[in-house]
C-alpha cells in the first residue's frame, strides 16, 4: 500500500498544471539545448515521425516488438500513436457479423510504452484518440458519452471535468497527448464522420465546451489537440474513405468553422491537429489542408497565432493514400508545415524522404529545427527529460473507478432529449407489473463487438417491467420476421424501440434501412389505433429521428454505452429528470436547443 500511495504522490508531481507556452525551467531549458545541439539531422527528422502501436499485449519476443525497436533505434523516431487492437477475421460475403476491432488493456499498454521508453535515446512523445475518454481505446477506463451529449447536458464545467478525469487516467498509463477535444460544429446532417463527436453547431456553445474540456485536461498534465482543423463539421464526405471539400466563402468559415478553434487556443491548448480536406476559399491551389502552407502557415501560425504543435490527420487514411506514397506524403506535409507526421503507412519511409528532401533543399532544415525544438520543449513541459516511465502499480488507483464513472453517468442523464410526446407517454405510465415489448433496431448487425446494442437496456428495464421481452431486428431482418413481430406487438402494454445508428468512421453508412424506416412507420400506426404506448430512444446518429416523423415519442442520447442505455430507462422510469436540449437543428422537424421536459418523480 505504501508503494502505491508513494507512486501516486510521484504522479502528481509529474502531473503539474500545464500551459501550452509556459516558459521551461533553466533545467529543461539547458535539456532542450543540449539535445538539439548533439542531434544529426536523421535525429532531428525522426522526431518529427508518431508510429502506431496497439494496446494490446505485446512479447518482446516479437517481429511486431522488434519492428518498433527499429524504428526507434534506427528511424529514431520521436513518438507514438495508440490504437486500441484488432483480430484477424475470415473474410466472407452474405454472413459476415464479425467485428475485428477490440479494446486494448491498460496495463499492457503501459509496460509497452515503459519498455519503449527505456530503450529509447530520447523520450518518446505518447498520442492517442481518447475523444470520449480513454476507454475509447482502452478497456477499464472511464467512458465518457460522445461530444454531443456534452452539448446536449449544455455544462462546460461538465467538459471540463471529464477532461481533467482524462488526463489523470491517461498519465496514470504513460500517454501524454490527447487528439482531442473536436473542435469542429456540426452542421452537416449528412456527415458521415464526425457527427456524435462534435459538440454540436453552435460554433459559441461548442467553444465553450472544447475551452473547458482543454482545461481539464491540461490541468490534470495531459496535452489537448483541438482537431480537424480548419472545420470537419460542414462535409458529406468521410476522409477515411475520400476528400472532403468545404466550399464556403471566409467570411462563414470565421464565422462557423474557427471560432471553437480559438475557443481551444484561448485555453491554451498545446496541438492542433490538420484535417485531410479542402477549403478553396483559404486555398485557392484546393490543396488538402494537410499540405497546404496558406491553411497551415498563412491561416493556422500567421492570422490565428498558434505556435503549438501541428500535427497531420492519421497518414493512412485514402484521402492521402490515394493522392501520394507515404514518403511523397509526409515530404509534403512537412513543406506545408505540419510539425509531426502521424501514423504514416510506413514510418521509416517517411523518416528516409524527409531527410533527403532536406539534403536536396526542398524543405529547409531551419524548418525541421523550428518543428523539433516545439517537439522538444513539448516533452520538456511533461517532465519527460526528469522522468519518461510510469509505475503499473499506481495505474489501477487512477484508472476507472466508482467516482470517475459517476461522473460520466452524470452526463449521459443530463443529456436525455424528449424532442417528441404526442401522446404523453414520456415517463411510462405502465404499471411495473406491466408487459413490455422491446425492439433493438440496428442498422447492421455486424461491427458491434465491443459496443453490443442493448445489452444493459434489456436487463435495467427487466429491473422495472419484469414482463419485458427483447427482440432484435436490423437490415437483415426478413420479411416475414417483421411481420411476426407487428403481430406479436400487440399483446404487450407498451412498445419501446431502441434505435441504434452509427456514423461511422470508413463504414460509408448513415441510415436505417429502408424497410426498417417503414417498419417503424407502421408500428407508430398501429399503437396509436389501440392506445399503445410506443416510446422510440435513439442511440448514436440523432438525424435518424428525420427518417420516422411519424414516431409518437422520441428521446434522444447522442451516445452507443452502457451509461447511455441506463440513462434512457431511468428516464421512461421517473427516475430522473429530462431537461436536455438539441445541440444541433433537426431540419425539418426541431431548432437548435429544442427539447421537452420532465420532473423526476417525488422519491
Amino acid at each position: 500500500m505504501h508503494r502505491v500511495t508513494a507512486s501516486l504522490a510521484l504522479l502528481t508531481l509529474l502531473i503539474l498544471p500545464l500551459r501550452a507556452q509556459a516558459p521551461l525551467d533553466k533545467a529543461a531549458q539547458q535539456w532542450v539545448e543540449s539535445t538539439f545541439k548533439k542531434a544529426t539531422l536523421e535525429q532531428l527528422v525522426g522526431q518529427m515521425i508518431f508510429a502506431p502501436l496497439n494496446s494490446t499485449y505485446l512479447s518482446s519476443d516479437t517481429d511486431q516488438y522488434e519492428a518498433l525497436v527499429k524504428l526507434v533505434h534506427e528511424s529514431h523516431i520521436g513518438g507514438l500513436i495508440a490504437f486500441g487492437g484488432t483480430e484477424p477475421m475470415p473474410s466472407v460475403m452474405l454472413n459476415n457479423t464479425y467485428g475485428p476491432v477490440i479494446l486494448g488493456q491498460p496495463l499492457e499498454l503501459a509496460s509497452l510504452f515503459n519498455r519503449l521508453q527505456s530503450i529509447s535515446p530520447l523520450p518518446l512523445l505518447t498520442t492517442s484518440d481518447f475523444e470520449w475518454g480513454v476507454a475509447m481505446r482502452v478497456a477499464g477506463a472511464t467512458k465518457f458519452p460522445r461530444a454531443m451529449a456534452f452539448g446536449a447536458a449544455g455544462d462546460p464545467q461538465l467538459a471540463y471535468e471529464a477532461g481533467r478525469i482524462v488526463g489523470l487516467e491517461s498519465r496514470a498509463i504513460g500517454v501524454h497527448v490527447d487528439f482531442g477535444p473536436v473542435a469542429d460544429v456540426n452542421n452537416n446532417p449528412r456527415n458521415p464522420v464526425i457527427n456524435i463527436r462534435s459538440f454540436g453547431e453552435d460554433p459559441a456553445r461548442v467553444g465553450g465546451l472544447v475551452n473547458g474540456w482543454v482545461k481539464g485536461l491540461q490541468e490534470s498534465g495531459m496535452l489537448a489537440t483541438l482537431k480537424h482543423f480548419p472545420g470537419h463539421g460542414d462535409t458529406d464526405v468521410d476522409s477515411h474513405l475520400g476528400l472532403p471539400i468545404v466550399a464556403h466563402p471566409r467570411e462563414r468559415l470565421d464565422a462557423v468553422e474557427l471560432p471553437p478553434f480559438r475557443g481551444g487556443m484561448a485555453a491554451g491548448a498545446a496541438g492542433v491537429m490538420v484535417a485531410h480536406m479542402e477549403m478553396p476559399a483559404v486555398d485557392p491551389e484546393k490543396r488538402p489542408a494537410t499540405f497546404s502552407p496558406v491553411v497551415i502557415g498563412d491561416l493556422l501560425r500567421g492570422q490565428m497565432k498558434f505556435g503549438g504543435l501541428i500535427y497531420s490527420d492519421s497518414m493512412k487514411m485514402a484521402a492521402i493514400t490515394r493522392m501520394a506514397s507515404p514518403g511523397e506524403a509526409a515530404v509534403k506535409a512537412v513543406q506545408a508545415g505540419i510539425d509531426v507526421v502521424l501514423d504514416s503507412p510506413d514510418s521509416a519511409a517517411a523518416a528516409t524522404a524527409i531527410v533527403e528532401a532536406v539534403k536536396a533543399n526542398t524543405i529547409p532544415r531551419a524548418q525541421i529545427e523550428r518543428s523539433v525544438r516545439r517537439i522538444l520543449e513539448a516533452k520538456a513541459r511533461l517532465g519527460l527529460h526528469r522522468t519518461r516511465t510510469v509505475n503499473l502499480d499506481a495505474a489501477p488507483v487512477t484508472l476507472g473507478g466508482r467516482k470517475h464513472e459517476a461522473v460520466a453517468q452524470m452526463v449521459s442523464d443530463r443529456a436525455i432529449t424528449l424532442i417528441k410526446d404526442e401522446r404523453a407517454m414520456v415517463p411510462l405510465a405502465t404499471p411495473r407489473t406491466g408487459s413490455v415489448m422491446y425492439l433493438s433496431v440496428l442498422d447492421y448487425p455486424s461491427g458491434w463487438r465491443i459496443a453490443a446494442p442493448s445489452r444493459t437496456l434489456i436487463p435495467e428495464l427487466r429491473s422495472r417491467w419484469a414482463a419485458t421481452e427483447a427482440f432484435e431486428i436490423s437490415d437483415r431482418t426478413t420479411a416475414s420476421e417483421l411481420d411476426l413481430v407487428r403481430t406479436l406487438a400487440a399483446k404487450y402494454d407498451a412498445v419501446v424501440a431502441g434505435i441504434f445508428v452509427r456514423a461511422s468512421s470508413g463504414s460509408g453508412r448513415l441510415d436505417l434501412a429502408p424497410q426498417l424506416e417503414q417498419f417503424l412507420k407502421d408500428m407508430a400506426r398501429a399503437t396509436e389505433r389501440r392506445q399503445q404506448p410506443f416510446v422510440s430512444v435513439l442511440f448514436g446518429n440523432p438525424y435518424t429521428a428525420m427518417g420516422m416523423p411519424e414516431a409518437p415519442a422520441v428521446m434522444l442520447t447522442y451516445d452507443f454505452s452502457d451509461g447511455a442505455e441506463r440513462a434512457a430507462v431511468k428516464a421512461l422510469a421517473a427516475e430522473i429528470a429530462i431537461g436536455g436540449k438539441l445541440p444541433i437543428a433537426l431540419p425539418g422537424m426541431f431548432p437548435l436547443g429544442h427539447g421537452l421536459t420532465r420532473p423526476a418523480a417525488a422519491p
